[in-house]
């Protein structure tokens, strides 16, 4: 039997109880980087903006018709960020971010007709100031599913207080017709979470191809219009 004097009491080891203002400091240094960073997005995402209302501004009030139908823009949120990063494997560095996400403020352009979406495209990249980075023709070379769109990634200069930033901004062109059917697809895509059935697979290649031949159709008859 062992005498209450023989137990040997081990000192208790307590980890030292973090300092609750470093901690508010700390996060409060994370929040103020991040602001910053996704400031800097928004600015860029705004210059484009700007760019496309001058442009329709311009064939508002000087030309008979206007190739821009709809504009929306949209910047991603920092959840979803850190989402994408986790699932690519990227650092979780602002520089890592900037370097791999170049869709995080984003700017959709709608056409009527497809001419209409080479013609906006090229007076956005033939401005002085705006270097393209990337470009993705998925109208000429649709993708498996029947996708159609033209991407366009955007530097675009955002000039601070104190120095210049080169923001990328991503920007999407289609006409209404690829448009729809984007808006559909995503639809089905986020009800089935990516698991799609089959024959639901193939009547959506089929609206792309009736979309496409839609297009293509206007396309001719505008054609048409304009000998005449």
């Amino acid at each position: 039997m062992i005498e209450a004097d023989q137990l040997t009491q081990r000192p208790v080891r307590r980890e030292p109880r973090a300092n609750p203002f470093e901690r508010g400091a700390e996060l409060g240094t994370a929040v103020g980087d991040l602001t910053a960073f996704m400031m800097t997005y928004k600015f860029g995402l705004d210059e484009v903006l700007t760019k496309i209302g001058i442009l329709r501004e311009e064939f508002t009030f000087t030309h008979d018709f206007n190739p821009i139908e709809h504009v929306k823009s949209r910047l991603k949120s920092p959840g979803s960020i850190a989402e994408k990063v986790l699932r690519k494997g990227y650092g979780p560095e602002p520089a890592s971010i900037r370097e791999h996400l170049l869709d995080i403020a984003g700017v959709r352009i709608t056409c009527s007709f497809i001419s209409d979406v080479y013609s906006v495209a090229d007076m956005l990249t033939r401005q002085p100031d705006v270097k393209v980075l990337r470009t993705r023709d998925y109208i000429r070379h649709p993708k498996p599913n029947g996708y159609q769109s033209l991407h366009l990634i955007l530097e675009i200069p955002v000039f601070l207080s104190d120095r210049v930033e080169l923001v990328p901004v991503e920007v999407q062109i289609r006409t209404a017709a690829m448009d729809f059917w984007a808006g559909l697809e995503h639809k089905i895509h986020y009800k089935y979470r990516g698991d799609i059935p089959a024959g639901l697979v193939e009547e959506l290649h089929e609206a792309a191809t009736v979309a496409g031949n839609l297009d293509k159709k206007m396309e001719r008859l505008r054609g048409e219009l304009g000998q005449h």
